[in-house]
């Protein structure tokens, strides 16, 4: 934290130093936001509550809207930040940490990356919807699209599209192209569960073959049918297992697109039936207006001639 306050510290001097540099125009028009407080804002209701907030940027509609004490921010897209009066936090893509207020040293980039987060620090989520639901939990690295997307935990570590992705992981997780297992604390997990769905067949792993250890310590490795390593033989029933079938456990992720499909349908379903109940009640009315004009017209009279 003292290393950090004086990072902070120095910032501020070298800013200040910059402002009292001969101001020299290289641009044409000037730039229209010169603001105090080395701020930037652009964009609907931008920055529109900063008090003494040094250091900001925002740049979108309602970019760092609530931002009034909080220092260093960066929002770059429609509802980056809106809620925001933490320090150091970097949002880019759409809704990028929209709902943060408290968190600190957060930098998330894609749309909705970080969405829900309020209080967590230091996380970073690089991705569309990387951390999505995150609310509270610190020091989480998320790298892909969904990547971490139900994770409340801390200290998770995800790398790959839909890595990470199971709604019950816990904390102190890494995974690596794997949507993780329900229950999972203290993990490591490199395509344990293929996010892909589809199983890996062969594994290859440098500078283990013919690498020297020491026979004083050497131990045999074993793996079980759950693709788990370990030196140590127990009891099966003694250890909880990462069950799948043979040809690999769909993960979470597909499972959760599969469930929205289903909403969205039923959604497309409910309304196609209002557009037609709605269609059909335009059609009953235009026929009831229709007989009643029919009803209106003149009656037509013949004349006849007599001669």
């Amino acid at each position: 934290m003292k290393k950090q306050n004086i990072t902070l510290t120095s910032i501020i001097l070298a800013l200040g130093c910059l402002a009292f540099l001969p101001q020299m125009q290289g641009v044409s028009p000037a730039p229209d936001g010169c603001y105090p407080g080395f701020t930037t804002a652009e964009g609907c209701s931008a920055l529109s509550h900063l008090t003494s907030g040094a250091g900001n940027t925002g740049l979108g509609w309602f970019a760092l809207f609530g931002t009034s004490t909080g220092n260093f921010n960066t929002g770059v897209g429609t509802g980056t930040l809106v809620t925001n009066n933490g320090d150091s936090n970097t949002a880019t893509g759409a809704a990028a940490l929209l709902l943060n207020t408290a968190g600190v040293e957060n930098t998330a980039v894609g749309t909705a990356s970080m969405v829900n987060n309020d209080a967590g620090n230091t996380n970073t989520a690089v991705g569309a919807f990387a951390l999505t639901n995150n609310i509270s939990g610190s020091n989480n690295t998320a790298v892909g699209d969904l990547a971490l997307q139900n994770s409340t935990g801390d200290f998770n570590t995800a790398l790959g599209a839909n890595a990470g992705t199971d709604p019950n992981i816990g904390s102190n997780n890494v995974y690596v192209g794997d949507p993780g297992f329900s229950g999972d604390e203290n993990v490591i997990s490199i395509g344990g569960i293929a996010a892909s769905g589809t199983p890996y067949a062969l594994t290859f792993i440098g500078g283990i073959y013919g690498s020297e250890v020491s026979t004083g310590t050497a131990l045999p490795v074993y793996v079980d049918t759950d693709g788990h390593l370990g030196t140590a033989l127990v009891n099966g029933s003694a250890m909880k297992l990462r069950m799948r079938t043979p040809k690999g456990a769909q993960p979470q992720a597909k499972v959760n697109e599969f469930q929205k499909q289903q909403k969205r349908i039923a959604e497309l379903e409910s309304t196609v039936a209002r557009l037609v109940a709605t269609v059909k009640g335009q059609a009953a009315q235009i026929e009831k207006v229709s007989a009643q004009l029919e009803l209106r017209k003149p009656v037509r009279r013949v004349v006849v001639n007599k001669q």
